[in-house]
C-alpha cells in the first residue's frame, strides 16, 4: 500500500509538471473567413429596425431605448420583454446556418450587465446566453459586440441614447472597462471558446466627438485588450473609429496578436454617395477597399454593411427625420424631388431591375470582403419594414445568394 501511494504521488507530480492543454478559440482566424450577420435591434433597440415599438407613443420624445425607459418606466419592461422573447429564435439561427453563414454578431448594451445612474431596464443578459446556446446547437460562432457605452460613444440611437457624446468624460471610460471585465470574466473563459470567437470592446466610437479624441479611444482599447487577454486568447475586436485602415498599424502590435479591426461600410449617409447610380455603387465597392484593407497590420473584417443604395428605411437617420433620397433630411441640401421611397422599403414592390441591381451590389461586396479582408457581417438579419437591410427578406426573394459552396468570382470588379 505504501508503494502504491508513493507511485501515485510521483505520477501526480509528473502530471502537474506538464502544462494542461489550453483550449483556444474554435475559429481559424487568418485562414477562415467570417461569413456573418448581425442580430441588431434585439438586445439594443434601434427605431428604424422596429419602428412599431416607438410609433405607439405620440410625438417625437421617445426615440431610443434610453427615452423609452425614461419616459415610460411603467410599461417599458413589458415592451422590452415581449420584444426580447420574440424578435430572435432558434429557428432564425437555423435559417442563418442553412444559408451558409458561420457567425452571428450580437450587439448588446452595457446596461445588460451594469447600470450607471441611467434609466435603462435590465434583463437582456439571459438572452445573450440563450443565443450562445442556439449558436452551439446550429454550428454558428458568436461575436459579442458592446454596442452602447456609458454616456454614449457616438450620440447615435444605436448606442442606446441619441444626442450628445458623453463617453470619455467623467468615469465613463472606467465604467466601460468594468463592463468589459465582466464580459471577459464570463465569455472569454475556455468553456465558451467553442462558440464565442470574438469580443468587440466598443461599437463605432466617434473619435472626432469624444473628449480626448482618438487618444481616448486608443487608450481604452489598450486597457480593454489587457482585460480580455488576462482571461484568455479570445479574439479582441476594435472598431476603426471611422479612421483609415493604417491608423491602427502601431496599435496593439506588440500585444501578441489576436486583434481584428472592425470596419463598417455603407453608401447612404452622404449626399455624394446617395446620388451614385447602381453601377457606380458597385464600382465604389471595388475601388474603396484600399482605404480600409490595404497596408494594415491587423486583420480586418467588414462588421457592418448592407444592400442599401438609399436611406429610405424609416428613422434610419434618426426617429422623426427624413431621407436624403427624397430630399427631406433636414441636415443636408435637397436632392432631386422626383425620387420616392414609396417602392423601396417593401421587397414585394421591387421590380426586376431593382432586384437585379441590388443583387449585383450584394455580390460585389461579398467578393471584395472575402478576397480583401477576413470576411463580413451583414447588417441586419431582420427588420420590420426595411428590405434593403433585411437579410431574411433578401434571402427569401432570391436577391441575396446562398453562401453554401459560394466562391468569389471577382467578375463585377473587373469590368
Amino acid at each position: 500500500m505504501r508503494f502504491s501511494i508513493t507511485v501515485s504521488t510521483l505520477l501526480i507530480g509528473v502530471v502537474a509538471a506538464v502544462p494542461l492543454s489550453k483550449r483556444t478559440v474554435n475559429f481559424s482566424w487568418g485562414s477562415e473567413n467570417v461569413r456573418g450577420v448581425n442580430l441588431g435591434g434585439w438586445l439594443v433597440l434601434e427605431p428604424w429596425i422596429t419602428p412599431s415599438i416607438f410609433q405607439q407613443f405620440p410625438g417625437h420624445e421617445t426615440v431610443d431605448e434610453w427615452t423609452l425607459c425614461q419616459n415610460h418606466p411603467d410599461t417599458a419592461h413589458g415592451i422590452l420583454k415581449q420584444h426580447w422573447d420574440n424578435w430572435v429564435s432558434l429557428s432564425d439561427f437555423q435559417t442563418i446556418a442553412n444559408a451558409g453563414f458561420n457567425t452571428v454578431r450580437i450587439p448588446v448594451g452595457y446596461w445588460a450587465f451594469q447600470k450607471f445612474n441611467d434609466p435603462y431596464i435590465q434583463g437582456a443578459a439571459p438572452y445573450l446566453d440563450e443565443a450562445i446556446s442556439w449558436a452551439r446547437q446550429t454550428g454558428l460562432k458568436v461575436w459579442i459586440d458592446l454596442h452602447g457605452a456609458p454616456g454614449s460613444q457616438n450620440g447615435f440611437d444605436n448606442s442606446g441614447h441619441n444626442g450628445t457624446v458623453g463617453w470619455g468624460t467623467g468615469s465613463t471610460v472606467a465604467d466601460t472597462l468594468s463592463v468589459i471585465q465582466q464580459i471577459a470574466n464570463k465569455y472569454a473563459q475556455d468553456q465558451y471558446q467553442d462558440v464565442v470567437v470574438a469580443i468587440e470592446v466598443l461599437n463605432e466610437p466617434l473619435a472626432t466627438s469624444i473628449a480626448g479624441g482618438l487618444d481616448t479611444v486608443l487608450g481604452y482599447y489598450d486597457n480593454a485588450y489587457g482585460d480580455i487577454r488576462s482571461i484568455s486568447d479570445t479574439e479582441v475586436m476594435v472598431h476603426d473609429a471611422f479612421q483609415t485602415g493604417t491608423t491602427f498599424n502601431d496599435v496593439l502590435t506588440s500585444s501578441g496578436g489576436n486583434v481584428v479591426i472592425d470596419h463598417h461600410e455603407y453608401q447612404v449617409f452622404t449626399e455624394e454617395l446617395i446620388n451614385l447610380s447602381p453601377d457606380e455603387h458597385v464600382q465604389y465597392v471595388c475601388s474603396n477597399a484600399n482605404t480600409y484593407a490595404s497596408n494594415v497590420d491587423h486583420w480586418v473584417v467588414v462588421g457592418e454593411w448592407s444592400a442599401a443604395m438609399t436611406d429610405c428605411a424609416p428613422a434610419l437617420n434618426g426617429y422623426g427625420l427624413g431621407s436624403r433620397w427624397e430630399g427631406s433630411y433636414p441636415l443636408t441640401g435637397a436632392v432631386p424631388s422626383t425620387r420616392s421611397c414609396g417602392d423601396i422599403n417593401f421587397i414585394d414592390t421591387w421590380n426586376q431591375t431593382t432586384k437585379d441591381n441590388t443583387q449585383r451590389f450584394i455580390e460585389a461586396q461579398l467578393d471584395v470582403y472575402e478576397t480583401q479582408t477576413q470576411g463580413f457581417v451583414f447588417w441586419n438579419f431582420k427588420t420590420e419594414a426595411s428590405a434593403e437591410w433585411d437579410l431574411e427578406r433578401l434571402l427569401n426573394a432570391g436577391v441575396f445568394p446562398s453562401l453554401v459552396n459560394r466562391q468569389p468570382t471577382g467578375s463585377l470588379c473587373s469590368t
